[in-house]
């Protein structure tokens, strides 16, 4: 027997800032928000070992301490969050069905979409390792640089952004270490002419990562090989930044919303709507530039707001068209 169709108001897709930041305003504008927190609940930054730069915490916070206090929060204002993730859509018709776990089937008048990015790795046993230890790899030298200040860091990567970390390392750190894997950058000019005329940035062409090595607990440095004469050597280093480009977990959705050639959800400038009625985008599924904590609470905001104003609309809309036939 098929297990009955829930209905709800506002239903919000994913966890960490963006999706918990939603839940709280979704929450106090009484839409009753479910929100399941999917595949790895609190989001990316519960792998993040410190984070110094969200307003409110003088003394810093781990990422998965915060990501409790804000589920608690959401839960304090009567947020139902469940455990489970959405593993189909149809947002065909007027109304939005979603199936969680293949199998429980739910209709909602509002869906607020915080599925975030992944960051790619290499996919080296070592860097996992150091990864899951909050040991000197990242994904993210806006978040974690601070920490490396006056080190020597690696960073691989030869794109845009790449380019651009690798720029921000160098104001923090003694030596930053670029590994380029072909013997050109992907790059704009402009940012290739950045890191080129930055003193404290060696560029290594032709350059991939064999091990990143370290104590059993920090990194310590990272043995590279050179691809056109497979020669290798070990560079010193605490820190070990991962700079080739991030996936959006937006897969469900390409059948039904905009997405650019990268999978990042498309919203209308200035808000959070797509070009689907009643669906509403927020964090890092859609924010490829910055890709903050912050950025992400605010995209949240604005997401319970725009859903908000969605809801009271179309509630006014039908007092009018009932109150024509009255």
């Amino acid at each position: 027997m098929a297990e009955e169709i829930e209905r709800l108001k506002c239903l919000i897709i994913g966890s960490g800032p963006a999706g918990y930041t939603a839940a709280i305003y979704a929450a106090r504008a009484n839409m009753k928000p479910v929100l399941y927190q999917g595949a790895q609940p609190g989001g990316q930054l519960t792998t993040t070992n410190e984070v110094e730069n969200f307003p409110g915490y003088p003394e810093g916070v781990t990422g998965p301490e915060m990501m409790m206090q804000l589920q608690a929060q959401a839960e304090r204002f009567e947020t139902d969050v469940r455990n489970g993730w959405i593993t189909k859509v149809d947002f065909s018709g007027d109304v939005h069905k979603v199936w969680v776990n293949d199998e429980k089937e739910i209709h909602a008048d509002t869906i607020i979409i915080s599925t975030g990015a992944s960051a790619k790795y290499l996919g080296l046993d070592s860097e996992q390792k150091y990864l899951k230890l909050g040991g000197g790899v990242s994904a993210c030298a806006v978040c974690d640089g601070f920490f490396y200040r006056n080190q020597e860091v690696v960073i691989v990567g030869a794109g845009d952004s790449a380019c651009e970390e690798a720029h921000y390392l160098s104001k923090l750190c003694k030596k930053v270490t670029m590994l380029v894997r072909r013997d050109e950058f992907r790059a704009s000019k402009i940012m290739e002419a950045r890191v080129r005329n930055t003193e404290n940035i060696e560029i290594l062409f032709n350059t991939e990562t064999d091990e990143v090595l370290g104590d059993g607990q920090v990194v310590t440095g990272v043995r590279v090989f050179n691809n056109k004469t497979d020669e290798k050597h070990v560079i010193d280093a605490t820190g070990f930044f991962v700079a080739i480009g991030h996936k959006p977990n937006t897969d469900i959705f390409k059948d039904y919303l905009d997405l650019d050639e990268t999978g990042y959800i498309i919203n209308v400038p200035g808000t959070s709507k797509t070009n689907v009625e009643g669906v509403f985008v927020s964090g890092d599924a859609a924010d490829h530039v910055y890709r903050q904590a912050v950025t992400a609470a605010g995209t949240g905001c604005m997401a319970a707001l725009d859903a908000e104003r969605y809801l009271a609309a179309k509630d006014a809309t039908f007092e009018v068209s009932t109150s024509t036939y009255n």
